[in-house]
């Protein structure tokens, strides 16, 4: 179980790093999409929706990443002073009726959704837009399937501590197996 863990952690951290960089990339296009309006009153319109596509990459792939380094938004009234084995009960409870859940019936509710935009190629509804809406698409599958594949990785540290298999606890794990 410990390696499948660590597989999970490392697949989320590896993408999470790597799509971090768009942040860069967004602001840059932005500034430049920015001047060439308000400087030279130039605009172009797959620049435009670039940033879009850049963004939605980002947040949706990112997710898992977040959630990897337990560094996703938590309502925390409870959990910050609650004990290890506390703490590995609500992440296993909300793993398992919330987390999983939620992933599940994204990924199947939006099936339909992202193959008729495939089976259509969709794209923009500009004219000169990008033609890349059915692909753009397809991260809502991607974000279902990372941050499940996290939840699941998290349920199990949770397991594991619940168990008496592991001593402490932290819903991001050991940052050096993450590096594997």
């Amino acid at each position: 179980m410990r390696q499948v863990i660590r597989f999970i952690d490392a697949v989320n951290y590896r993408i999470g790093r790597t799509v971090m960089w768009l942040a860069i990339v967004i602001a840059l296009i932005q500034f430049a999409t920015v001047i060439l309006r308000y400087v030279f009153a130039v605009g172009f319109i797959p620049v435009q929706e670039s940033i879009w596509y850049l963004n939605a990459v980002l947040f949706m792939t990112g997710a898992g990443f977040a959630l990897c380094a337990d560094a996703h938004v938590r309502v925390d009234i409870v959990y910050r002073q609650a004990r290890p084995r506390t703490k590995a009960l609500v992440d296993l409870f909300g793993g398992l009726f919330l987390l999983l859940p939620v992933c599940i019936a994204m990924a199947w509710l939006s099936f339909g959704y992202v193959l008729s935009s495939w089976r259509v190629l969709e794209k923009s509804t500009e004219v000169s837009g990008l033609p890349l809406i059915f692909a753009l698409k397809t991260f809502i599958w991607v974000f279902a399937v990372l941050v499940g594949l996290q939840g699941i990785a998290m349920i199990g540290r949770a397991y594991l501590v619940i168990t008496g298999q592991a001593k402490t606890y932290s819903a991001a794990g050991n940052k050096p197996d993450i590096l594997l």
